[in-house]
Order: C-alpha cells, then sequence, then structure tokens
C-alpha cells in the first residue's frame, strides 16, 4: 500500500483542511463539497485524511462494518451477537465517475431470488464505506442519480436496495467528501445544498508559498515514507486531537444565543428550507469541540456560515458562490454579538482553543514561510490571499480584461463595447428528433437506465433492471420439462430479460452567435443575449453540454469549445462585443468543424445547433451562396438545427426562414422563443423540420 502526503504537510488551504477535520470529529456535519481549479491538492488533502481517522472496531467477517457493541440488527450478514471484535483502520473508499448504479448501492441475485427466495446480496461502495470516507472525485461529472443515491445513502445513514419486490437495507454512515472543477460544469442547487460545508480553493499566487509546495512534493517523492516520518509526531497529534474533540462533542453546549445568530443569518442570506440552520448547528458545535470548548462562541457561528453557506445563497445557476462577510458581521452584532455566557477573555491562541488548524511549521527546515504565518487563525478569520479559492479561478480565466475583447476583428472601424444581456426568460423546449441514447438528461427522448419501460430484451451483460412478466413468459413453457414439483418457478439465466426503459438525454446544444455590425444595436444586442442566456438556462436545467461559435468582421471563433460548464458560457457571452461585418459561412464551417471533432469524443451525444442571427452575409465574393453552401453540409448530417430570427424593424427581408430551410432546421423569432408567447405550444424539431419542407 503506498504512503498517503501527510495531511499536516499540505501547505495553505485552511478552510480546506478546516472543513475536513470538522467532519471528521462530527459526521453528522454532511461531508465536504471542495470547489476548485485543478493542481490545488484537493485531492490529496482528502487521501490524507484517511490516515488521521481514528481505528474502528468491526464484527469479525461482517461485510457492512458493523460495530461489535451495537451491530446493526438489519445487517444482510446478522444478526450478531453482542460482544469483542476486531479493529482496523477506517477506510476510505474512491467512487469513480463511471461507476453503475450496483457498483455504489450493490446488487442482488435476481435469478436467486426468484427461484429460491434467497436474498444473496454483493455489497456496494455504500457499505465499503460505512464508518469511513467515501471519496467521490469530479462529483460534477457523476449521473444524477447516483448523486441522488449517494446524497440520499449520506442523509438517512442508510442505503435500500429494491428490485422486483425484493429489498435489502444495510447501514451506510460515512464522511462524504465530493471535488469537482466549476470549468467542467456545476451540481444542480438541490445537490449542491444537500453537501454539509463547501470550500473553494485556488493555487497561492504567494511565490514563498508556491516554492514551499514544490518543496514539500519533491521531497516525498523522493523518499514517501521518510517524508511521512518526518512528520509522524504532527500526524500523532492531529489525529489524537480528533479523538478529543471526539469525546468532548456531545457534552458541547449550543445556547440561544448562538442559535438566534444562526437564525438570523440563515435568514438575512435568503436561503432556502431548514438544512442551512441544522448544519450551521452542528458546525459550531464541531468547531467548539475541535478547539476544546463546551460553549459555542459567535466567532464559531461565523465561521460555520463562511462554510455552510455560500453554495445555498445562490439565487440563480448562474451566481457565483460567496458570502458578504461585512453583511455577515453586521448580522451577528445585530442579534447579539457576543453570546452572554462567552467569557471576557479570547480563548488562549497557544492553549487547546487556539486556532483551527494543525501547526503547519513541520521538522523540516526552511518550511516557516509565508503560508506558516498565521496558518491557524487563518481557519477561521477567512480568507488568505486568495489562498483558500474565495473566487473559482475558472470564471476569472474566461473573462476578458477591459479592452481585450478577445474576438477577431477586434480593432476593426465599428467596434461597439459589449453590452448587457437582456432579462431571461423561460423558453419554449427545443428537442432533437428520434430516439438517442446518449447521457442521462432531460431534453430529447432515448433509450436509457431509469425512465419508463417499453419492452424487454435478453441482458447484454448483467441484468440491471428485471422485466418480471417478460422473465416469467420466458420460463412459464419449460417447468415441466425442468421438473418442478413445489410452488416455486425454476428459472434458468435464460429466462432472464432485461426491461428496456424510454426516459431523456442531455444534447450538445452549440450556439452560433452573429456579432456582426448588423446586430450591433445596443438594444437590439441586449435583446439578443438575453435570449441567448434564457436559452443557456434552458440547457443547464436540462444537463445539456453546450458549446459557442461567433462570428463577425472577417472570420469566426470558438468562444467556448463544447463544456459542462454553461457558466462559462454565461460569461463569454456577457463580455462578447459587436460589430464588422458578417462572415455568416465562416460561423457555420467553424460550427460544422467543432461538431465533427465533438462526434469523435462523445459519438453518443447528439447535436442541437442554435444559430442566432438576422440572416444578413456580408463580406467576400458571393457572401449569401456561400452560406447556403455550408448551410447545406447540416442538412447532409441531419443535424438538428434551430434558427433564431433577431430581424426586427418594419421591413423584413425573412433571411433568417431561408437560412434555416437550407439547414433544414426550423426558424424562431425572439418573441415566439418565449414558452408564454401566443405562437404556443412546445416546438419539436422534427415536426418542424417537415412542416418546413
Amino acid at each position: 500500500m503506498s504512503t498517503p502526503f501527510p495531511f499536516t504537510a499540505v501547505v495553505g488551504q485552511d478552510d480546506l483542511r478546516l472543513a475536513l477535520l470538522l467532519n471528521a470529529v462530527s459526521p453528522a456535519v454532511g461531508g465536504v463539497l471542495v470547489r476548485g481549479e485543478k493542481g490545488t491538492a484537493k485531492s490529496t488533502a482528502v487521501r490524507a485524511l484517511s490516515a488521521l481517522m481514528p481505528e474502528v472496531d468491526v464484527v469479525a467477517g461482517c461485510r457492512f462494518s458493523c460495530a461489535p457493541g451495537s451491530p446493526d440488527p438489519a445487517c444482510p450478514d446478522g444478526p450478531h451477537e453482542v460482544g469483542p471484535g476486531v479493529r482496523r483502520p477506517a477506510r476510505m473508499v474512491e467512487l469513480p465517475v463511471g461507476a453503475s448504479e450496483d457498483r455504489l448501492v450493490g446488487a442482488l441475485d435476481i435469478e436467486r431470488a426468484l427461484a429460491e427466495g434467497v436474498k444473496a446480496f454483493e455489497p456496494g461502495l455504500l457499505a465499503d464505506a460505512h464508518r469511513g470516507i467515501l471519496y467521490v472525485d469530479e462529483v460534477n461529472l457523476l449521473h444524477d442519480h447516483l448523486v441522488d443515491l449517494l446524497l440520499d445513502a449520506a442523509a438517512m445513514g442508510a442505503s435500500y436496495v429494491e428490485r422486483e419486490g425484493v429489498s435489502v437495507r444495510h447501514a451506510a454512515r460515512f464522511l462524504l467528501v465530493g471535488t469537482m472543477n466549476p470549468e467542467e460544469g456545476e451540481l444542480r442547487p438541490q445537490l449542491l445544498d444537500r453537501f454539509g460545508l463547501t470550500v473553494e480553493v485556488a493555487a497561492s499566487r504567494e511565490p514563498d508559498q508556491r516554492v514551499e509546495v514544490v518543496r514539500r512534493r519533491l521531497a516525498y517523492d523522493d523518499d514517501p515514507e521518510g517524508f511521512a516520518a518526518r512528520w509522524a509526531d504532527e500526524e500523532s497529534a492531529v489525529r489524537a486531537r480528533i479523538v478529543a474533540a471526539r469525546e468532548l462533542l456531545p457534552s458541547v453546549r449550543l445556547g440561544d444565543g448562538a442559535l438566534r445568530q444562526i437564525a438570523a443569518t440563515c435568514a438575512a442570506f435568503e436561503v432556502d428550507g431548514m438544512r442551512a440552520d441544522i448544519v450551521m448547528a452542528r458546525t459550531a458545535t464541531a468547531l467548539a469541540a475541535w478547539d476544546g470548548r463546551t460553549d459555542v462562541l459567535a466567532e464559531d457561528v461565523r465561521q460555520a456560515a463562511l462554510l455552510a453557506l455560500p453554495h445555498r445563497r445562490r439565487r440563480n445557476p448562474f451566481d457565483a458562490p460567496g458570502l458578504d462577510e461585512d453583511k455577515l458581521d453586521e448580522t451577528l452584532e445585530e442579534f447579539g454579538g457576543r453570546n452572554e455566557d462567552e467569557g471576557d477573555d479570547d480563548p488562549d491562541p497557544d492553549g487547546p482553543g487556539g486556532g483551527g488548524q494543525p501547526p503547519e511549521n513541520g521538522p523540516q527546515d526552511g518550511s516557516q514561510d509565508g503560508s506558516q504565518d498565521g496558518s491557524q487563525d487563518g481557519s477561521r478569520n477567512g480568507p488568505q490571499d486568495g489562498a483558500d479559492g474565495s473566487e473559482p479561478g475558472g470564471d476569472e480565466a474566461a473573462r476578458p480584461q477591459a479592452g481585450e475583447s478577445g474576438q477577431p476583428g477586434a480593432s476593426g472601424a465599428g467596434e461597439q463595447q459589449a453590452v448587457r444581456a437582456g432579462e431571461p426568460f423561460r423558453t419554449k423546449v427545443l428537442s432533437v428528433p428520434g430516439l438517442g441514447e446518449g447521457a442521462a438528461g432531460r431534453r430529447s427522448r432515448a433509450r436509457t437506465e431509469h425512465g419508463r419501460t417499453t419492452g424487454a430484451r435478453r441482458p447484454r451483460g448483467a441484468l440491471t433492471k428485471l422485466h418480471l412478466a417478460a422473465t416469467v413468459q420466458a420460463a412459464a413453457p419449460h417447468q415441466r420439462a425442468r421438473g418442478r414439483s413445489g410452488r416455486g418457478l425454476v428459472v434458468r439465466r435464460d429466462d432472464l430479460r432485461q426491461a428496456t426503459r424510454e426516459g431523456r438525454e442531455g444534447n450538445l446544444v452549440l450556439f452560433v452567435v452573429d456579432a456582426s455590425g448588423s446586430m450591433a444595436a445596443r438594444q437590439r444586442m441586449s435583446a439578443v443575449k438575453g435570449a441567448v442566456l434564457s436559452l443557456l438556462l434552458d440547457a443547464y436545467q436540462r444537463r445539456d453540454k453546450v458549446g459557442l461559435v461567433t462570428f463577425r468582421g472577417s472570420a469566426a471563433e470558438v468562444a467556448l469549445p463544447p463544456t459542462s460548464s454553461v457558466d462559462a458560457a454565461a460569461v463569454r457571452l456577457e463580455s462578447l462585443p459587436t460589430g464588422g461585418r458578417t462572415p455568416l459561412a465562416a460561423g457555420l464551417l467553424k460550427a460544422h468543424d467543432v461538431l465533427r471533432v465533438e462526434r469523435l469524443r462523445d459519438p453518443a451525444r447528439r447535436p442541437l445547433v442554435v444559430v442566432v442571427t438576422d440572416g444578413r452575409a456580408t463580406g467576400g465574393p458571393e457572401p449569401v451562396a456561400l452560406a447556403g453552401r455550408a448551410a447545406r453540409l447540416f442538412a447532409a448530417d441531419e443535424v438538428a438545427s434551430v434558427v433564431v430570427d433577431c430581424e426586427s424593424g418594419p421591413v423584413r427581408l425573412g433571411l433568417a426562414g431561408q437560412l434555416a430551410g437550407e439547414l433544414g432546421g426550423t426558424p424562431v423569432t425572439l418573441d415566439e422563443l418565449r414558452a408564454d408567447s401566443i405562437a404556443g405550444l412546445v416546438r419539436d424539431v422534427q415536426s418542424s423540420n417537415r412542416r418546413a419542407a
């Protein structure tokens, strides 16, 4: 087994380490979601935590890690007698992004269940993680139904497996940690809310701190065991502190003053539901226990808010997570300031209540750098020089600086500055025709693992969804030949039938946006951006990938390659300037090239092209004819498309409608795009194509 990087040797990332330690003290806090750019020690810190977790006593031979003093009465391996057990380290189980539902929750042997009535159950990762750590790297890329199962188990402390009337339940209490890069897509708000705490991490911009990170990493890579040995004392101290905090936790008193501050803070930041209040209370209690105190102080409430509220206060999908600390301080001061039972003196910073982090200073010479100064206080007093990732790096990287448009022909005459998008609205549903087999989502019809049952087939591998009626029908004619004598049905593997189901898939929605001078009227472009932003919101809710191609001046550009991060697309759209000629053909050809490459990367995901233009084409020889030839490439590939007609004024040329005919798609005006417009019903791309033909 490889030696993990020591937890106490991680440089900086004070909030991340504190959040992990608080969950180690009190798993009831509800886990941690770690958000941040790549290469910021997210996975390193999580894996390092496993070495600090206290050992657990388990029933010998139990696959579900039952506690010998209080075994689970419903354990599938039970019943167990109360008695001595065996001690082992707490496990850290990693859930891969491509895991199946059966791998996560476990699987029943359907053949034995039908034929013998036996609950033959193979445990999944939730059982392995019981009383340990369950780590999900890139949790935002995990299928939504798996995230639902995962968070339900974490909330209830148990996992339920249901297969055609046969059910198994087992305990599943674990410390849940998820990491994600926001550039690769967001979690749905209701899933964000299920994580107790969230932490934003980013690489330090301090040269001294970066030097120390490299120094320690190189030393670890050269001699992992020797490096870990040099940090053994610090690791032991933190491990002992976790044990002491766990023992103290039941004695911590959460006074009425602290509860009032918690309730007032959640109300002031308008978080939905009551989960935030409960998580803040548990977090503040764990903070007090971690500091060796039996009373919750105002500073505990403040730190709990910084960890528990940022991901819950987002009012729409494109709001960046965060918390106004000035408003937080005003609220805490208004509703009590210091608690009545709080002493006049601050806790001794060098005593058991001092700081929220283990000491950074290790046995290595030269380790006292900028990251170590005040490392304990930093975890309790808010951000430190951006090392805690208070702003996602992806958004900053995506947003051009003032005066930089990042677009072709940006210096050309007639360029106008970017205008803000208009107010978004609910759009009509645009779907891709036919039946796909892409990633689960909410846009177009597809064959999926979840949805309504439409038929049955022989399983192509492991059976996951039994079609009971079809299985019985296949087995019934052979009962006499198989010597059936009792009431049970004699079922063979060849009789089993897999249910085929139809649900919804997510698509690749590729926006091709005209940013030329003909679109440059400020009020008009604001409305156009508002329409695209509305479609982006729709794509977010339907779990699509999105891409953005813009064209103006003399060329087209891929402003955003296909990605699951709808937030990044919204940022690029907001900063999009306009002006210059209208190279419509270049925009269509660029989009066609993007689809060709993406088809190789993700062949199962079907595309939907949304062209936002007034249909005019200028620049170069025969621009209209060239645009028509480019459009017919999409028609030849049978790519579903929609043209959002942005033409306005009393005289209209109808060029966008002609473009839609060349594409084999459907035209829709900005007004018709609204779900509540007079144009009426949900527009299906396939039926629209037929009407256009």
